[in-house]
């Protein structure tokens, strides 16, 4: 097996669960991690025992570099990938894919001219609750989805999370973005691909972000399913869960984290069961999301979530805002 050395782009929490993540993988060397704040990149460097520098040319011109995981604010990140691909090196993009469509689309464009693997961390895909549910789905188990609802619900942002960044969506890409990603993504994952958006919200809480901190967004999927996904930082009794009604039965999981968390289902024939989050085991998803990129490495194919899948969450965000501004259903191109 082929090592490939990497390098860390963005020493902040996500950065260093990444870093930390790929030092367990076989096959892969962390070469060195960047951050233009010098101290984060000097504490993560020391922690992992690997080089650190604030210069991000510096990591760009090793030859010996293979790739870059980008996980600076989600403003950072056209600027991170652009460069790397122009450098030659492949690229792993935590989510969100970028904070608008317009960088999404440079990112894409950068990776075509480079000929280079790009990967976006939409990480639920990998999550064995979130994988299982979607595997119900497409096996058929309730027929047809026809209606999926998820809340991902919480208080405003606070501790470690509670940055100035944060507080403007051109710069985080507001919690529709920073936050539910994972969600929309998920909600993609399992019903398709969506043709229109309408959704109703406001600023009732995080009155020093520029951005809704409550969104109900309805998607009407391609297939004519729908979808509702409820979003939040106003709730003092914080929640993740959700359902899926199809032609032949349904899927209930109203905790995917925490005690008696799982998946309940019912068919139309009146069959039940439920399947505990605990047996649902796995890997650590990350690894496995870094580990499936390394391989589109290694042997010249295309990353399961290319940036197309990434775009097309940001999409989704970008016309659920339009909508809460207008008042209007928007349609997606």
């Amino acid at each position: 097996m082929k090592t490939l050395n990497i390098g860390l782009v963005g020493c902040g929490v996500m950065g260093s669960g990444l870093a930390k993540a790929l030092s367990g993988i076989d096959g892969a060397n962390l070469a060195v991690v960047c951050d233009p704040v010098k101290d984060a990149a000097k504490g993560l460097g020391e922690e992992l025992g690997v080089p650190y520098t604030d210069d991000l040319e510096k990591v760009l011109g090793r030859k010996r570099i293979h790739g870059i995981i980008g996980a600076p604010p989600p403003f950072k990140h056209r600027e991170v990938a652009v460069a790397a691909a122009k450098a030659g090196k492949h690229v792993f993009i935590e989510k969100p894919f970028a904070a608008n469509l317009k960088d999404c689309d440079a990112i894409i464009r950068a990776v075509r001219r480079a000929k280079i693997k790009l990967m976006v961390g939409q990480v639920c895909r990998f999550n064995p609750f979130h994988r299982k549910i979607r595997d119900m789905v497409a096996e058929g188990s309730i027929g047809d989805p026809v209606f999926m609802h998820v809340y991902r619900i919480g208080g405003v942002w606070g501790g470690i999370w509670a940055k100035s960044w944060r507080m403007s969506r051109k710069m985080s890409g507001g919690t529709l973005l920073e936050v539910n990603a994972h969600e929309i993504d998920f909600m993609r994952f399992v019903c398709g691909d969506i043709k229109s958006v309408f959704a109703a919200g406001g600023i009732y809480k995080q009155t020093e972000a520029d951005y809704p901190d409550l969104a109900a967004v309805t998607m009407n999927f391609a297939s004519g399913a729908v979808g509702f996904l409820h979003s939040s930082q106003v709730s003092a009794i914080g929640g993740y869960g959700g359902r899926i009604d199809g032609t032949e039965g349904s899927l209930n999981f109203p905790s995917i984290w925490g005690d008696g968390s799982g998946i309940h289902f019912r068919k139309s024939d009146g069959s039940t069961g439920f399947i505990p989050a605990a047996d649902l085991t796995a890997p650590d998803p990350v690894q496995l999301e870094l580990s499936a990129w390394l391989d589109s490495i290694r042997h010249d194919t295309e990353p399961p979530i290319p940036g197309s899948e990434g775009r097309a969450v940001v999409e989704i965000a970008e016309a659920a805002y339009e909508s809460i501004e207008t008042g209007k259903v928007v349609e997606l191109r």
